[in-house]
C-alpha cells in the first residue's frame, strides 16, 4: 500500500485522475496527492494555486533517472532490467510506464521499506508497449517483479506484463488494454496464489475473450517472483506450460473426468420387492428421483409405504412426508406391513399396538413431517432438506406433490416446475433417493384411470417437468370397479433413465388384509420394450 508523506499536512479532497473518484484523493501541503480509494500516490506532479482552491493539471516533464541494473535479491538480471525498463536510482527502483507509442508517461518508484510513489500516469498493463498488438501468448501477472521473473525464464517467448497497482487495478487495467489483449490467442493469467489473487483472476476472466483465457497456478509459491527468489524457475515454466483453460461456471472440460469415469459404477443401493419391477429398473440408486403415479385409489400410497417399509427393515434412515394423511395413519400403515396384518381393519388392543410399535417404529430410523394441512412449497423443501442434511436421512417419500401447489395463487405449472427443480437439485447434491407421488390429469375418453385406463407420461398432472426431471416413472393401473380383478394392479415403467427399458414390469395383487403386494405372472405379449434415455 502507498503511504503518504507524514511530514506534510492535509489541505483538501480533490479529484483522482487514476480511479476517477471525485473526492477520494487528498492534497497535502508539500504538493503530493494520495488517493484513499485506489492507493495512487502522485509526488509533485501538479502545481497548486496560491489559495489551494484548485489544482492545475499541468504535469512536470517526466524523464528516466538512473540506469538499468541487476536486482540480485530478486534474481533479475541486467538484461531483463534493460529490456523491461527497470532503472536503479540511488536506493530506489524505478519502473517506467510507457504508452503504446513508447513515450514515457509514468514512473512507479519503489523505495526502501516497500514504499511506492507514482509520478505521471500509471495505467494499463506495465510492459505492454514492448510487444505487438497480436500474438500467440501473453502472460498477465500481478506485479512488476512477477512479470520480470517470467521474462527472466522465458524472455520474449512468453511476453509478460503486469497490473499497474496490484489486484485492485484489475478491472480498469484489463478494460483499458482490451483492444490489445483481443489480438492474442492465449492469455495466461498468472496472479498471486492467495484469496485476493483468485478473486482478481475471476474478475479478469469475465472481462477477457471467452475461450482464450488460461489460468497458471503454483501451489508451492505465492507468485512468480517468490518462485524465482527461491531459485525454482522450473516452477514458473511448469505453471505456464500447464495453464488450464478457464471455463465459465458450470462448464466442465471432458478431459478432466478421468478420475470420475474410472471409478466402477456403484451397484444399486437396494432392490424392489416386486421381482418384475426390480428386473426392469435394476433397483433403487442414490441420487435418483422416482415418480409413482396412477389414478385415485390405484395404490400409489400403498406402494410408497411398502417401499419405505422394505428400506426401513434394511436399516435405512427414511423421511416420510405424507400430506394427505396423519402421522398416525402413516405409522399404522407401516406397522401393518411389518406385522402382516391390516391393523386399521382388525381393531387391535392398545397393548397389541404398543407391542408391534416396539418391534417396528421404535427400532426403525423413521422421521415424519408433522404438518398436516401445511402445503407451502418453501416449507416442504426446507423440511426435506433438514431431514437429509441434519438427520442423515437417505430416502424421502413425498406423498404427494400435486397438493403442495394446489392451494397457491397463480400459475400451478410454474409452481410445480420450481418445486420439482428444487427437489431434483437437492437429490443430486445430497445423493439421496426421493420417491415422489404424483396424481394424474382427468382422462378424456370413455375409460377413466380409476377403471384401469392406461397411464402415459402426458397424463402427469400439473407440468411435464415432473416426468422430464425424474429418473424413473412408475405408473399403476387398476380397475376398481371390476368384480373379479379389482385387487390386481398393473405396474408399468413409463421412463427409465438408467437402462431405457420400459413397459409392463409386472402385475401385482394387493392383499388388503395384509397390506402387501405380491407379483403375478404376465403374458409374453406384454414383455418390456426399450426406450432410449
Amino acid at each position: 500500500m502507498v503511504t503518504p508523506v507524514k511530514e506534510s499536512q492535509f489541505l483538501q479532497h480533490v479529484h483522482c485522475e487514476s480511479c476517477g473518484s471525485s473526492d477520494a484523493a487528498a492534497e497535502y501541503t508539500d504538493g503530493h496527492i494520495y488517493c484513499h480509494k485506489c492507493n495512487q500516490y502522485i509526488a509533485d506532479s501538479t502545481a497548486l494555486t496560491t489559495n489551494h482552491s484548485k489544482i492545475s493539471h499541468a504535469k512536470t516533464e517526466l524523464q528516466r533517472r538512473g540506469s538499468p541494473a541487476p536486482i540480485k535479491n530478486r534474481r533479475i538480471s541486467l538484461e531483463t532490467a534493460r529490456e523491461l525498463g527497470i532503472d536503479r536510482y540511488g536506493r530506489e527502483l524505478r519502473f517506467n510506464y510507457c504508452g503504446s507509442d513508447g513515450v514515457l508517461c509514468g514512473v512507479k518508484t519503489l523505495r526502501p521499506g516497500k514504499a511506492f510513489s507514482i509520478e505521471g500516469k500509471v495505467a494499463g498493463l506495465w510492459g505492454a508497449h514492448l510487444y505487438a498488438d497480436c500474438g500467440k501468448y501473453l502472460v498477465i501477472t500481478e506485479g512488476e517483479f512477477d512479470a520480470a521473473s517470467v521474462f527472466e525464464v522465458f524472455g520474449r517467448k512468453r511476453p509478460a506484463v503486469s497490473l499497474p497497482n496490484g489486484v485492485g487495478s484489475t478491472q480498469k487495467a484489463i478494460q483499458a488494454s482490451l483492444p490489445k489483449l483481443q489480438g492474442y490467442e492465449n492469455i495466461i493469467l498468472f496472479l498471486d496464489n492467495d484469496e485476493a489473487g483468485r478473486a482478481a483472476t475471476q474478475t479478469a476472466c469475465e472481462l477477457l475473450p471467452t475461450g482464450r483465457v488460461k489460468i497458471a497456478r503454483m501451489p508451492l509459491y505465492k507468485d512468480a517472483s517468490d518462485a524465482l527468489q527461491r531459485d525454482d524457475p522450473d516452477a514458473i515454466s511448469q505453471a505456464i506450460y500447464g495453464a488450464k483453460t478457464w471455463l465459465p461456471s458450470g462448464i466442465v472440460d471432458g478431459s478432466s473426468l478421468r478420475d470420475v469415469i474410472s471409478q466402477a459404477l456403484p451397484p444399486a443401493a437396494h432392490s424392489y420387492s416386486l421381482p418384475g419391477l426390480q428386473s426392469l429398473t435394476r433397483g433403487i440408486r442414490w441420487g435418483e428421483m422416482v415418480v409413482l403415479t396412477g389414478g385415485s385409489g390405484s395404490g400409489k400410497s400403498s406402494l410408497s409405504r411398502s417401499i419405505a417399509h422394505d428400506l426401513l427393515q434394511c436399516g435405512e434412515r427414511v423421511g416420510y412426508v405424507a400430506l394427505e394423511e396423519s402421522n398416525r395413519r402413516t405409522a399404522v400403515g407401516l406397522m401393518s406391513i411389518a406385522h402382516g396384518k391390516a391393523l386399521h381393519l382388525s381393531n387391535p388392543s392398545s397393548e397389541e399396538l404398543c407391542e408391534i410399535f416396539d418391534q417396528t417404529l421404535k427400532k426403525w430410523q423413521l422421521f415424519l413431517y408433522d404438518g398436516f394441512g401445511s402445503f407451502q412449497p418453501d416449507v416442504i423443501i426446507k423440511a426435506i432438506e433438514y431431514m437429509i442434511l441434519s438427520l442423515d436421512v437417505r430416502v424421502v417419500v413425498l406423498d404427494h406433490i400435486s397438493i403442495v401447489t394446489s392451494g397457491l395463487d397463480g400459475d400451478e405449472r410454474r409452481c410445480i416446475d420450481q418445486l420439482v427443480t428444487s427437489l431434483r437439485s437437492l437429490v443430486e447434491r445430497t445423493k439421496s433417493a426421493l420417491f415422489l407421488v404424483c396424481h394424474l390429469s382427468r382422462k378424456s375418453g370413455d375409460q377413466p384411470h380409476e377403471e384401469g385406463a392406461r397411464v402415459t407420461m402426458k397424463d402427469l398432472r400439473g407440468s411435464q417437468s415432473i416426468g422430464q426431471l425424474a429418473d424413473i416413472v412408475i405408473g399403476l393401473e387398476r380397475n376398481q370397479q371390476s368384480e373379479s380383478d379389482a385387487d390386481n394392479v398393473t405396474v408399468r415403467v413409463l421412463k427409465n433413465r438408467f437402462s431405457g427399458e420400459v413397459g409392463i414390469a409386472c402385475r401385482a395383487w394387493y392383499d388388503k388384509n395384509k397390506c402387501a403386494f405380491s407379483e403375478r405372472l404376465i403374458d409374453e405379449n406384454t414383455a418390456p420394450t426399450f426406450s432410449p434415455f
